[in-house]
C-alpha cells in the first residue's frame, strides 16, 4: 500500500489518466475529489466487495445447477 501526505488543493496522478484532489479536509476526515476518463467506474471497497461476493455466489449456483442437470440426466 502507498501512503502519500497531500495537503489541500494537492493531487496525485495514477496512469496519467486519475487525478486525486484534496477537496476539503475537517478534523481527521479528507474529502477527495477525483477526474478520471468517462465509462470508468469507481465503487467503494464495501460495495467492491458485496458485488465480488455476490457474483462469486451466483457463479457457484450456477456451477451446482449444471452438475445437477448433468447428473438427472438433462
Amino acid at each position: 500500500m502507498l501512503y502519500l501526505t497531500r495537503k489541500f488543493g494537492e493531487a496525485v496522478i495514477i496512469n496519467d489518466d486519475i487525478e486525486v484532489t484534496v477537496i476539503d479536509i475537517r478534523g481527521r476526515s479528507v474529502k477527495p475529489g477525483h477526474t478520471f476518463r468517462q465509462g470508468e467506474s469507481i465503487l467503494c471497497r464495501e460495495l467492491y466487495e458485496k458485488i465480488q461476493k455476490e457474483n462469486q455466489e451466483a457463479a457457484c449456483a450456477s456451477a451446482d445447477f449444471l452438475t445437477a442437470d448433468a447428473k438427472d440426466g438433462k
